[in-house]
């Protein structure tokens, strides 16, 4: 084949196909570049930055809701004639989004997960947007450069979600991080938040030093950074010197692999690299707060799933062994995060001081999914299991973990809107602050009722999303538990943690509901419109728990996982 058959198979194939995908993403930059141009040329006072921002954030979101529809449904008859239309505006094509495969010369990859994830985080860019334009951060004056941080976040959030590539995993850490630290201090008459600001910058420097050195030795041993080859290539260096720790290709891969992992640890705060976050949180805007507690958290997560079944795929029985103590290293892992998240809430006078404590924990309830996935795809023929179990057994573990994702989207949003539109109000964060609001007037109420759901539903408890969500990921670990007992003790302490943090959530419910009102409080009366925003997003946490609706994203989250493990 000619150099030029080459360049035209790549320029008028992979890249017609590959910008077809890449889509809400190019959307996502022209969105970007219009605001940066609307500062430029002083028009952010004439039109307001958030029209920009919401504009582009739902064209994206409705762009990668087409795509996956067409993805499921194969391009076919979906009995919307409107949908269809639009198929047809966006010239989707079965040989490119209607079909799985990878992207840029194998850079990036397109399935059903990646557009999983990316629906999800567009979906909750144009929610967060909303709520800026509730609260009121940012103003127009800095409306342009907070917008900019957001979705430029964002974008390096999908990019990493469908990293192929030892070097997209780095490039989407780094694109979603470094605009992370900007926003965390954006505040910038505040002590704290420029305290938070300068932690998180000195810890997200650190750790990404530390995961690149990893990257290196990785992509050094092996030879290659393409994901598909990992597996492979570290199952043939291990069949030469046999899993010993005399192996020096062993001891160099599973330092490699631990310095990677350090540095997706540090963005899904897990114990010990989680010191950033209570104090990011606590210095940040609410909003800000929200976003970083959900959108990073599943970002990271898609990218440790891909980057962890490229290490483990085609590995055979010289992989079982390093696996599946990997596995456990990362169940004891999630035990002790989500134990020192949920114990240290205790002490916390500061609300979003509390959620950040809640948030580390909910990162080890999650963590557990992963660890099961290992354990399970790794078991050896004495444990019982067919190849046909192995694969629904791990599939199951991330389907929980995508669940679990997706209703931990709508109560920590609910959470945090909540925390900001009475900050509003009220000029504090504190739960003190908080003391008979349930009572104050009907918008508070309202408020008030929607935080007791996100608090029970954070807490696991039925008929809220979180319960049905916590079942998914404790059944999938303890059926890893026939594999190794230790994953029947890490069901146990879950569930012992999830009675612990009973306590601090009823804290904040119990100043809301029960404390009286301090003698001489203004009454508050929140605008019409913030009460159904909180009503908007407080609903699905029912509907995930108790409804029909509950089936149809199981399946869905079952059947987008089913395709990591073919």
């Amino acid at each position: 084949m000619s150099v030029t058959e080459i360049l035209n198979g790549l320029i008028y194939g992979d890249l017609t196909r590959s910008i077809e995908v890449f889509c809400p993403e190019v959307l996502l930059c022209v969105t970007v570049v219009s605001l940066l141009l609307l500062r430029l040329f002083n028009c952010d006072q004439k039109i307001p930055p958030f029209f920009i921002a919401l504009g582009g954030s739902v064209l994206a979101f409705v762009t990668v809701l087409l795509q996956f529809v067409f993805f499921t449904t194969g391009g076919g008859e979906t009995n919307l004639g409107v949908v269809e239309s639009l198929f047809g505006l966006l010239q989707l094509t079965e040989a490119g989004v209607g079909s799985p495969g990878e992207l840029f010369t194998g850079l990036l990859m397109h399935d059903a997960f990646t557009l999983f994830f990316r629906l999800g985080l567009t979906f909750f860019l144009v929610m967060v947007v909303a709520l800026t334009t509730l609260t009121g951060i940012p103003d127009n004056e800095d409306g342009p450069d907070f917008y900019t941080l957001l979705i430029g976040s964002t974008i390096g959030m999908m990019v990493a979600t469908s990293a192929n590539h030892l070097l997209m995993l780095f490039l989407g850490v780094e694109m979603m991080s470094v605009p992370s630290y900007v926003m965390v201090g954006f505040l910038k008459g505040r002590r704290s938040s420029s305290e938070a600001a300068l932690k998180y910058v000195v810890y997200g420097a650190g750790t990404a030093g530390v995961m690149l050195y990893g990257l290196s030795l990785i992509a050094g041993l092996l030879g290659t950074a393409e994901f598909a080859e990992l597996g492979p290539r570290l199952a043939y260096l291990i069949g030469e010197g046999g899993v010993s720790l005399s192996n020096p290709n062993i001891v160099l891969t599973l330092l490699g692999v631990m310095m990677v992992l350090v540095g997706l640890a540090f963005k899904l705060s897990l114990v010990p690299f989680h010191f950033w976050c209570p104090d990011a949180f606590e210095g940040a805007p609410a909003e800000i707060g929200g976003f970083l507690s959900v959108a990073s958290k599943a970002a990271a997560f898609a990218l440790l799933v891909r980057f962890l079944l490229a290490m483990t795929a085609s590995g055979g029985g010289e992989l079982e062994a390093m696996n599946l103590y990997l596995g456990l290293a990362l169940g004891a892992l999630a035990a002790v995060t989500m134990t020192f998240g949920n114990l240290a809430a205790y002490g916390q006078t500061n609300v979003k001081r509390l959620l950040a404590y809640s948030t580390i924990a909910h990162a080890g309830y999650m963590l557990m999914a992963v660890a099961a996935m290992l354990v399970i795809t790794n078991a050896d023929e004495s444990a019982g299991w067919t190849a046909a179990q192995m694969q629904d057994g791990a599939a199951r573990c991330i389907e929980g973990l995508m669940y679990y994702l997706a209703v931990y989207l709508f109560m920590n949003l609910a959470a945090f809107a909540i925390v900001a539109l009475i900050r509003n109000e009220t000029f504090t964060e504190e739960i003190e602050g908080y003391n008979g609001l349930a009572h104050h007037s009907a918008t508070m109420s309202v408020l008030c009722v929607c935080m007791g759901i996100a608090m029970f539903s954070l807490l696991g408890m039925p008929p809220f999303g979180g319960f049905f969500a916590k079942l998914l990921i404790f059944a999938s670990v303890w059926n890893a538990g026939s594999i190794h007992w230790l994953m029947w003790a890490l069901v146990a302490i879950a569930g012992l943690n999830t009675i612990f943090s009973l306590f601090y959530y009823l804290r904040v419910l119990k100043a809301m509901f029960i404390a009286p009102r301090p003698e001489g409080a203004r009454t508050i009366e929140l605008p019409a419109y913030s009460s159904a925003y909180v009503l908007v997003i407080t609903i699905p946490i029912l509907l995930m728990g108790a409804s029909p609706l509950q089936n149809n994203l199981s399946a869905t989250a079952r059947y987008v996982a089913s395709v990591l493990f073919p």
